[in-house]
């Protein structure tokens, strides 16, 4: 009977991770298909500097690991779980990619070199890793959901009050913004966008990127959207919240721009606003994964 009962719990267990790396699977197609899609990112493929990809991959590793903790399609257990999630999310990515990549001709074994197709392959790798680990708290069911709202809410009051809630509201914003930004970062727009603006153009695109970013945590009543205690005063959360948040995103837009050599014999006054360009889709990424997360 014992046995019984520990072969039906490991069938249990067995069936409940194939069902989480399906359901990480779906979020990486989901996530990267545009980017799969993407000319500018298979030139990246063969064209990105080795030590780029490199700077690149020792960025996103950490990251996977604060979104496996916090929203991986399993349930990890201490820093080894953790970073088993976040790695068993890469290698689904990679899957993924390499699957996508094979099927849409994007690599073909009689003519990619082996380097060229690897660099597709790892440069495709880490937006379809984003969307495994983020597979649970968007494709994934519950099994109580007014006990996950309510955590949720106690989350979101307590970032108001402690540090490390607080922290944890800061990279939730580095996550979502490194993610919306990898997504138009490589593309040709944003030097176009940037070359187009004056300088007044840059102030409004500034302002209207923190008012989106505040009015989608706080004001239009969004699912997930914050509470915000009574005793705080908007522009205590404005200056708290919205305006870090604004700057990981202006961070976050100068890094990709130099990683994917955006940035490269170009004018600091065109970077500049080349960045500024790109921290409104980042920004948008930064409040959206407050919500979702």
């Amino acid at each position: 009977m014992k046995g019984d009962c520990m072969t039906e719990l490991g069938m249990s267990a067995t069936h409940k991770f194939w069902f989480g790396l399906s359901r990480a699977a779906g979020g990486a197609l989901l996530f990267s298909l545009p980017m799969l899609l993407t000319m500018e990112m298979w030139w990246l493929g063969f064209t990105m500097p080795a030590a780029r990809m490199a700077v690149l991959l020792a960025v996103s590793l950490p990251t996977l690991m604060g979104l496996a903790y916090y929203s991986g399609f399993e349930k990890p257990q201490g820093f080894l779980g953790i970073l088993v999630d976040a790695l068993v999310a890469y290698c689904v990515g990679i899957g993924v990619a390499s699957c996508v990549l094979a099927i849409t001709a994007i690599i073909r074994s009689s003519d990619t070199r082996w380097s060229e197709g690897i660099g597709k392959v790892i440069i495709q790798t880490i937006p379809a890793s984003f969307g495994a680990v983020l597979a649970s708290s968007q494709l994934g069911t519950h099994d109580d959901p007014a006990e996950d709202k309510q955590a949720d809410s106690s989350d979101h009051r307590d970032a108001h009050n402690d540090l490390g809630c607080y922290f944890r509201e800061l990279f939730l914003m580095f996550a979502g913004a490194i993610f919306l930004a990898f997504n138009v970062a490589p593309t040709e727009e944003m030097l176009v966008t940037a070359l187009k603006m004056t300088a007044w153009h840059g102030i409004l695109m500034g302002l209207f990127s923190l008012v989106v970013m505040h009015a989608f945590v706080f004001v239009v009543k969004f699912r997930g959207q914050e509470t915000v205690p009574h005793e705080t005063r908007q522009l205590s959360v404005f200056l708290r919240f919205t305006i870090p948040g604004y700057a990981i995103a202006l961070l976050v837009s100068m890094f990709c721009l130099w990683v994917f050599g955006r940035s490269e014999s170009t004018a600091f006054d065109q970077t500049m606003m080349a960045t500024v360009v790109l921290a409104m889709p980042a920004s948008v990424g930064a409040a959206s994964a407050r919500l979702i997360l």
